[in-house]
């Protein structure tokens, strides 16, 4: 068996993390102030 799929683990982890972690900051956005300072849309 060869060890081919590893980047793409790699990307799918990164990927992952990366939606875990802003759906986590954006809960504790939402519950601590509701001021949406990050969504400043011209």
């Amino acid at each position: 068996m060869r060890r081919k799929p590893d980047p793409m683990w790699i990307l799918v982890i990164v990927f992952t993390l990366g939606v875990v972690t802003t759906g986590y900051t954006q809960s504790l956005l939402d519950r601590n102030d509701s001021t949406p300072s990050i969504s400043a849309q011209p």
